[in-house]
């Protein structure tokens, strides 16, 4: 039976149309969150987030999950390709994923990126939440 740690929820705009942001090369964060794990070796995260992207049809983007608070290739956790499937329209875009390698640690920090073509604007809404569980009895 897995017993709960911690959960948390980083929402950078709630709504459609915010933040405006065009799109490019270089992974621009959209949420960040630290999940209490207490040390716990081999802690269960489970992570969950959507963005909203317009632009042309075809245009495509990235969103990345990161261990940690900075951009590295290195410790990239998820990485999921998408593609503007409509003109004009804001695209809701969800994505789930888990770090079942995560080291032990007081706490463990998650950070969502997206980069894409700059045709491409993320229009919100932008949530990324993440829950914490072991299969360890505290």
């Amino acid at each position: 039976m897995g017993v709960f740690l911690d959960m948390r929820s980083s929402m950078n705009s709630g709504s459609v149309g915010q933040p405006g942001l065009s799109l490019g090369p270089s992974p621009e964060a959209f949420g960040s969150i630290g999940l209490q794990t207490l040390g716990v070796p081999n802690p269960i995260i489970t992570l969950n987030g959507t963005v909203g992207v317009t632009g042309e049809v075809g245009d495509t983007f990235v969103v990345e999950l990161v261990r940690g608070s900075v951009y590295d290739p290195f410790f990239v956790i998820y990485r999921a390709e998408g593609t503007v499937g409509q003109n004009g329209g804001a695209e809701f875009h969800s994505f789930t994923a888990q770090d079942l390698s995560a080291p032990p640690a007081l706490e463990s920090v998650y950070t969502s990126f997206i980069s894409g073509v700059s045709t491409s604007v993320r229009t919100g809404p932008e949530v990324f939440y993440g829950i914490a569980a072991t299969n360890w009895f505290l």
